[in-house]
Formats: C-alpha cells, structure tokens, sequence
C-alpha cells in the first residue's frame, strides 16, 4: 500500500488565543486565515504565514467540540520551523522570553528558542545555504 503525506498542522491548546496573537502576527507576521468565536472570545484560530499554519483552540472549545478528547495538563508543546532570514526572526523577537539562547548546533544549524505565551516552546532554525 502506497500513501502520500500532504501537511502537518500543529493545533496548540491554550486557556485563551487573544495573547498568543501577538507572538505569531506583529512579531512574526502571520495573518489569521479562520478565526471561529466561543461567546466573546476566540475558540479557534488559524494563523498561516508562507507554507507555515499553526492552528489554536482553546481548553474549553476543544471540551465542547469533543467532549473528554483534551486534557488540561498535557506535555509541553515544542515547535520546530526552519526558516530563511534567522537574524530577522531574531529581531522580531526581541523581548520574547529566550529558552534557548542562539547558538550554532552540530549538525550546522543556527537556532534560538523562544516561549510564546501560550506555553509553547517555538525554535526557529537557519541551516547553512549547502543544506
């Protein structure tokens, strides 16, 4: 049997969206491609920037939704996006609280890791032009 893999989304739960929109759209200039409202606030969200799409919905939505699915205490969620432009991101990211300063790995990566106010963790890497 022969399959093709098309995409891989990461859905990040939170408490609520509102404060992690910052991060991702004046920092990092992703748009909002959907948004869904829970009442007065986001239960949903698609942020999308190049071939990149990070979705978020909150605890509760997710409750709704499906009932008994999430948990709230689940492992911490740890993103990782190869990007072309490291020291813009780096720029950007001034003030972000640094989990992982910038360093050059191994395997000839610059990287530097961030917290997003989600909880998430989020390291943006560069390779070399040969890579």
């Amino acid at each position: 049997m022969s399959y093709t893999l098309k995409k891989l989304t990461p859905v990040l739960f939170v408490e609520e969206i509102e404060s992690c929109l910052p991060f991702w759209m004046e920092r990092l200039g992703f748009a909002k491609a959907i948004e869904v409202p829970d009442g007065a606030r986001l239960g949903f969200v698609i942020l999308v920037k190049d071939s990149v799409e990070v979705m978020y919905q909150t605890y509760a939505s997710a409750e709704k939704d499906v009932p008994g699915l999430i948990h709230r205490n689940p492992p911490a969620t740890y993103l990782y996006i190869e990007v072309k432009g490291l020291a813009d991101i780096i720029a950007r990211l001034a003030g972000a609280p640094i989990i992982m300063p910038e360093r050059t790995t191994f395997y000839g990566a610059r990287e530097i890791g961030v917290r997003e106010l989600g909880g998430n963790s989020v390291t943006f890497a560069e390779f070399a032009a040969t890579q």
